[in-house]
């Protein structure tokens, strides 16, 4: 009796010493805001989609609605040619982080599309979830799956076709609930996942816990995996994120192309890409590989 209940002790304090270390080791991070940002992300316009704006558009079947999407179209864009396409999900909003960090929930919170192309080679789409009554965008989680899904096929086959997206090279991230959106929405079936080239994870990852909304739980997470059929992933997080992820998809049983890289900074954003640093450069040295392969 008296060793259980020196086991236990024991055990007890390991796990609470490992937690003060994870906090004490996230305070001593920098904060990104002690970097230099040399990127600064276009205001919201509205019209027609012209070369270094970003515009407000809405699909036809919309357009009595408040959903929409943003496209951004790179500022050496000429009509006629055709550019690799990189779509984006946001983050939950409203939220704000003990730093200060700030996520609206909507697609204008957008930020990795900018700075991983510097504005230009890409287009660029900020891509909406869709509300359960299908009149808004949800800000917080997915609101109809399935609306959500269709908005996104049906937007990419768009951007493909009147601005010169190239379908052989769309690439699907997002940040925080956008992270877990790259497998729970893009490889939610066969329709929308065939879509992708590549997919870049920020923050969070589909099957690494357990939320509260429908078929969140690992066997789900899993089989949607499975979709994903071998093509890259770069997985990146704040702090020392990855090694969770690196972990559970090392016990999936489902081999991938993954690449893994930390983000040094504390803060849960999605604006480390506006920052002159080299994790972003790492990023984007991937992106260019991942671009040309046949």
């Amino acid at each position: 009796m008296i060793k259980n209940v020196i086991g236990l002790s024991i055990f007890l304090i390991l796990g609470i010493t490992q937690v003060i270390a994870q906090k004490e080791n996230s305070t001593q991070l920098p904060d990104i805001s002690s970097f230099h940002q040399d990127l600064f992300v276009p205001e919201i316009t509205e019209g027609k989609p012209e070369a270094g704006k970003r515009v407000r558009q809405t699909l036809g079947s919309y357009q009595n609605t408040d959903v929409y999407h943003l496209v951004y179209l790179p500022t050496n864009y000429k009509e006629g040619e055709n550019y690799p396409v990189i779509i984006e999900y946001p983050g939950n909003g409203p939220y704000t982080s003990s730093s200060g960090d700030v996520s609206t929930g909507q697609v204008d919170g957008c930020n990795l599309g900018y700075g991983l192309s510097e504005g230009k080679d890409f287009i660029w789409v900020s891509m909406p979830f869709i509300s359960g009554d299908g009149n808004e965008n949800q800000k917080w989680w997915w609101g109809d799956i399935e609306a959500t899904k269709k908005y996104c096929v049906d937007a990419v086959k768009e951007v493909c076709t009147k601005f010169g997206g190239d379908a052989s090279n769309v690439i699907l991230t997002g940040f925080s609930r956008g992270a877990i959106a790259v497998n729970y929405i893009g490889l939610h079936d066969d329709e929308i996942s065939n879509l992708w080239k590549a997919f870049i994870v920020n923050s969070h990852y589909d099957g690494l816990k357990t939320w509260d909304y429908p078929n969140s739980e690992k066997t789900y997470a899993l089989a949607r995996l499975k979709r994903l059929k071998g093509r890259p992933q770069f997985i990146c997080s704040e702090g020392n994120g990855k090694a969770e992820s690196e972990k559970y998809l090392a016990q999936s049983g489902i081999h991938g192309d993954f690449t893994f890289m930390d983000i040094p900074v504390r803060n849960h954003t999605n604006t480390w890409p506006l920052y002159d640093i080299k994790e972003r450069e790492n990023i984007r040295k991937w992106l260019s590989r991942i671009i040309v392969k046949n």
